[in-house]
């Protein structure tokens, strides 16, 4: 046995050790018990693998990001050999980590049923407790194709040998390099219990499987294409603690009780009929009141700021986007042509930028006209796949409050900065407050322009960005084709992350549309054009809004924001006098007239959220008075009308949340 020298790796500290030849990482981390997998070279290993003279190892803990990842895809084996001790005929897909959880695709006679996924979890906890070892075996191509005769998409994924990608999943069962199985070994005889075609690593037994649960099953078609069979998926989770499971099941809940399509429709704000078609949003009188205020208070907030308002036509003839270079670059993104005026292509628009550029050349423009800042409220329309539309958040047709900034070379750096401080006090106005900024550099494959032009945009945004005081992730080939971007990700109330408002600097339309302003020596130059969307769409920030506040809404924002309630019907005709009072100070204020009694009333409106009833008896209505009663249930009596009045409009002005 000869010497073998290896450095392991901790955070910054490096340690040199010397072993015989055969150790393993696992006996280098013994006792360690966090430690699931090794980092070696760069490259993720399984425990069992043998180090090698020169290596550099250094441990990964279940709980990083790759190790989630390792626990979850190990899961997804468990679940797959589950699968098929259950439903021997059922063929395997691909089954990868995901965000939180996991997933697997099966080809079965039959959908799976809600009591078919309690059986699954039931064997999955049996193979969890026999504790097989997941053991990693390089086979060559035609070897895999013999032993896995049987599993046709197996088959198909052999073939993606080189060339898998990450959009599918494809790539976790077959990478680059060399084709390996794995296989489920009994924990005492070694006998083989199951096998699947994996590029791995794995956990080094199914007993270091910790805490998961099967969520729910679903239609998916094979490797995303329609033109594929269809499929069926089960997704579930898994987490390196009972507690950290329960806490993410507990966070799954409360999510569940703030989606803005369950609240949409029992608060009746907004609704996506199947006879106008999937991702295309019809907003009811409530929802429309939301959605005005939203806009009347970001217009009247642009006005302040110096913008100027325009409006586009909602379709234009396909040269426009041949000339932005969307077709080249987006046309799978876009709605079908629509043949007019004897063939000419005529598209729905996905983008503003291109008309607003029009705008721009409609006549000569001077330097002492720049900055120009155009804005609209301009409805776009993409084909997005129905696989990913979702309610208001991923829709087929939504409104930007869109913005297209032309300036100097020189006035770039300040205009950026104007733009993003902008855009955070605004987001901040709406009640988010918790902020990240994300830079989304060049896609090397899809791009216009000149590599220098990037970089200089690049290195502006980063600048501009890092004077914000805020956290800066990296996107590397993040952005769009004409030009790089900074994008606000906002955490809402139960910290999830959104992204907001994006501004783009782009050097490249400019060119491609010939635009020109004079500058003062008379000389002809192309402007700079920012491209600036703050709530990236209206549906979207909406929705958001909605999850963010559970659909109590503050009051400046919230549909009704104050209802009356009588205590008997004598009280009536003094509540109608306070509404119509507060009505003409621009307050939202109804009074339930219905003949309900007064606590299903209050029940009723509890349940719509309204911020306040307005409670009067006849103590309130001999003393000129009223009675607040707050969503949390608290009450404040006697409060003389005016100063009641005065209260509500003191809680809209400010835009604050009680």
């Amino acid at each position: 046995m000869s010497d073998v020298r290896v450095i392991i790796q901790r955070d910054s500290e490096r340690e040199e050790r010397v072993v015989t030849t055969g150790t393993t990482a696992a006996e280098l981390f013994a006792g360690q018990r966090s430690i699931i997998a090794a980092r070696v070279a760069g490259e993720l290993r399984d425990l069992a693998h043998e180090v090698k003279d020169g290596e550099t190892v250094e441990g990964v803990e279940i709980s990083s990001e790759d190790g989630l990842n390792i626990l979850r895809h190990s899961t997804a084996h468990v679940m797959a050999q589950a699968v098929q001790e259950l439903f021997p005929e059922a063929k395997l897909g691909i089954g990868p980590p995901v965000k939180d959880g996991f997933y697997y695709d099966f080809d079965v006679e039959k959908p799976f049923h809600p009591d078919d996924l309690k059986a699954i979890e039931k064997k999955m906890q049996e193979i969890q407790k026999r504790g097989q070892r997941f053991s990693r075996r390089v086979v060559t191509d035609e070897a895999a194709r013999e032993e896995l005769a049987d599993e046709p998409y197996k088959l198909e994924l052999i073939g993606l040998k080189g060339s898998a990608s990450s959009d599918d999943g494809a790539d976790v069962e077959v990478g680059s390099g060399e084709l390996t199985i794995y296989d489920n070994l009994d924990a005492k005889t070694g006998e083989l219990c199951w096998k699947d075609l994996c590029r791995g690593p794995h956990l080094p037994t199914t007993r270091n499987i910790p805490a998961f649960k099967l969520m729910r099953n679903a239609a998916a078609y094979w490797r995303g294409s329609e033109k594929n069979p269809m499929l069926q998926r089960i997704y579930g989770t898994a987490w390196p603690t009972k507690d950290e499971l329960k806490a993410h099941l507990d966070f799954l809940a409360e999510a569940e009780k703030r989606d803005h399509r369950k609240l949409g429709s029992e608060l009746d704000l907004f609704s996506i009929p199947e006879q106008i078609g999937s991702g295309l949003a019809v907003f009811h009188p409530k929802g429309g009141i939301i959605r005005r205020v939203m806009e009347d208070y970001s217009r009247r907030r642009h006005e302040e700021e110096g913008y100027e308002f325009v409006y586009t036509p909602h379709a234009t003839k396909g040269k426009l986007f041949e000339t932005s270079g969307h077709l080249d670059w987006y046309a799978d993104g876009m709605y079908p042509p629509m043949q007019l005026d004897e063939g000419v292509d005529y598209y729905l628009k996905p983008m503003n930028c291109p008309m607003h550029n029009l705008i721009f050349d409609a006549r000569g423009r001077s330097y002492r006209e720049l900055p120009l800042r155009l804005f609209e409220f301009g409805t776009v329309y993409r084909y997005e796949k129905s696989g990913v539309v979702h309610g208001l958040t991923r829709a087929r047709g939504f409104t930007q409050d869109d913005a297209h900034i032309y300036c100097t070379r020189e006035q770039m750096s300040e205009e950026l900065d104007k733009t993003l401080t902008f855009v955070l006090n605004l987001l901040r106005d709406y009640g988010l407050n918790d902020f990240y900024l994300e830079l989304s550099t060049k896609d090397p494959e899809k791009f216009v322009g000149s590599d220098e032009a990037w970089e200089e945009a690049t290195e502006t945004l980063r600048q501009v960005a890092e004077k914000q005081n805020l956290e800066l992730v990296a996107d590397p080939g993040g952005a769009a084709f004409y030009g790089p971007k900074i994008s606000v990700q906002a955490k809402d109330a139960i910290g999830r992350t959104w992204q907001m408002s994006t501004i783009q600097l782009d050097f490249n339309l400019p060119e491609r549309f010939g635009l020109e302003y004079t500058a003062a020596d008379g000389t002809k130059t192309r402007p700079v054009m920012i491209h600036r969307a703050l709530f990236g769409s209206i549906e979207r920030f909406f929705a958001v809004l909605l999850e963010h506040y559970a659909g109590a809404m503050p009051p400046w924002l919230a549909p009704v924001q104050a209802v009356g309630i009588p205590v008997g019907d004598a009280h009536v005709q003094y509540l109608e006098e306070f509404a119509a009072e507060a009505r003409r100070k621009g307050l939202r204020v109804d009074v339930d007239s219905s003949s309900d009694r007064m606590q299903k009333k209050i029940r009723t409106q509890q349940k719509q959220k309204v911020p306040f009833m307005i409670i009067v008896g006849d103590e309130d209505m001999h003393g000129g008075t009223v009675s607040f009663r707050y969503r949390d249930g608290s009450q404040e009596n006697g409060i003389p009308r005016d100063q009641a009045l005065a209260k509500l409009v003191d809680v809209v002005e400010r835009r604050i949340q009680v």
